[in-house]
């Protein structure tokens, strides 16, 4: 396998970041937003230069180059065939999710989440007039750790409430990093599917599994729902803004396209559309590089909160570099810990208030070994 230095100490300060840039002082440790400190595959570095050499950066046409590269990778990668004739690009998941809500609901309906849920679908709902309707998934104790599974009986009740238009999925999941298995999506579709209710797949960190674990592409099981992809979390290009939706029924992917154009984010920019297409054809040996450093990453996390937290329990990952952690025996208040660890450690993390639960943080272990090494002992001397 070609060799990819990720415990290179990258220098994000002062470069715009938000992940860097907006710590108040320059020793603070972010450990919080849902991008890496890693450099993004040398094939994406690449495309993107020879773009800048042309000097020019008009408005684009996305080339057929674009879906040949969307759908020879998860042909390729997760035996998903994408029809191109069913994808809409725009400039990110969360667009794409509030675009979807928009076109598939009418202020008041309910839009189901399965929480704890990533953030910005709260906000969606909101801002579209909608009502969120939570379905909280069951915690499951197992060895010095705990994971989570779905409420088949509450999502039943929920479908069931023909006010309740949509639910939206995380596949897989942010923050527990759960890969759902065929079997409980398959539940999934079939409880929505005798309501009526149409699924809308956040599939954003579909890329990274940890070993032993396979994503299965919830298209491959519900031929009527919306999924929403991107290679943003994957190569870690947020910043490159572009994403796909594929929707297999024509009528929804009408009303859809035009959300996505009433809500003005049907235009992408030529980076995005040359990353992708690289990072896609060309980026798979890096990706299954850092997909086994992420996971080294993960373990040594999860060893150190065993011998030196023990007041801590981390939920049993398969997936995604964000570790979701109990902190309820040292701490109730997960915006109280936040707090107190970027006062106390200089290491800043984000609260699980703000996924819709209190007693948590979520973790960012998207760095180098030694940059997460000297955050968690700053931690661990703090507490």
């Amino acid at each position: 396998m070609e060799k990819f230095d990720f415990d290179e100490l990258t220098q994000r300060r002062h470069t715009s970041s938000l992940k860097w840039d907006t710590m108040p002082g320059d020793d603070v440790i972010p450990l919080w937003v849902a991008d890496m400190d890693f450099r993004t595959a040398p094939a994406v570095t690449e495309a993107l230069q020879r773009r800048v050499e042309s000097g020019i950066f008009g408005y684009v046409d996305v080339p057929d180059e674009f879906y040949d590269a969307l759908t020879g990778w998860f042909t390729r990668r997760h035996g998903w065939d994408i029809d191109r004739s069913r994808v809409i690009y725009t400039s990110g998941v969360v667009p794409a999710v509030s675009a979807i809500i928009k076109a598939l609901t009418i202020p008041g309906d309910g839009v189901i989440v399965q929480t704890p849920a990533y953030n910005c679908f709260f906000s969606s709902i909101r801002n579209n007039g909608c009502r969120q309707a939570d379905n909280p998934l069951l915690r499951a104790e197992c060895g010095d750790g705990f994971t989570y599974g779905i409420d088949f009986g509450n999502l039943e009740t929920l479908a069931s409430d023909p006010r309740n238009k949509l639910l939206i999925l995380c596949n897989p999941h942010n923050p527990t990093g759960r890969v759902w298995t065929r079997t409980e999506l398959e539940s999934v579709r079939d409880i929505c599917r005798r309501h009526g209710v149409t699924v809308i797949s956040d599939e954003i960190h579909c890329e990274l599994t940890h070993p032993g674990y396979t994503y299965t592409p919830y298209a491959t099981i519900d031929d009527r729902a919306v999924v929403c992809c991107s290679p943003s979390k994957a190569f870690n290009t947020a910043g490159l803004q572009i994403a796909a939706i594929v929707c297999p029924d024509a009528d929804l992917q009408a009303r859809i396209d035009r959300a996505i154009n009433d809500n003005e984010v049907c235009d992408v920019n030529p980076f995005g559309v040359e990353g992708l297409i690289a990072a896609y054809n060309h980026g798979e040996s890096w990706l299954d590089a850092l997909r086994q450093y992420l996971y080294g990453n993960y373990t040594f996390l999860r060893d150190m909160i065993s011998a030196k937290l023990p007041d801590w329990k981390i939920c049993m990952s398969e997936s995604t570099y964000l570790a979701w952690i109990d902190i309820s025996r040292s701490m109730t208040d997960g915006d109280a810990m936040e707090r107190f660890l970027l006062e106390k450690a200089r290491v800043r993390v984000s609260s699980g208030a703000g996924y819709g639960a209190p007693g948590y943080i979520r973790i960012n272990y998207a760095c180098p070994r030694q940059r997460l090494e000297e955050a968690l002992g700053r931690i661990v001397a703090a507490l």
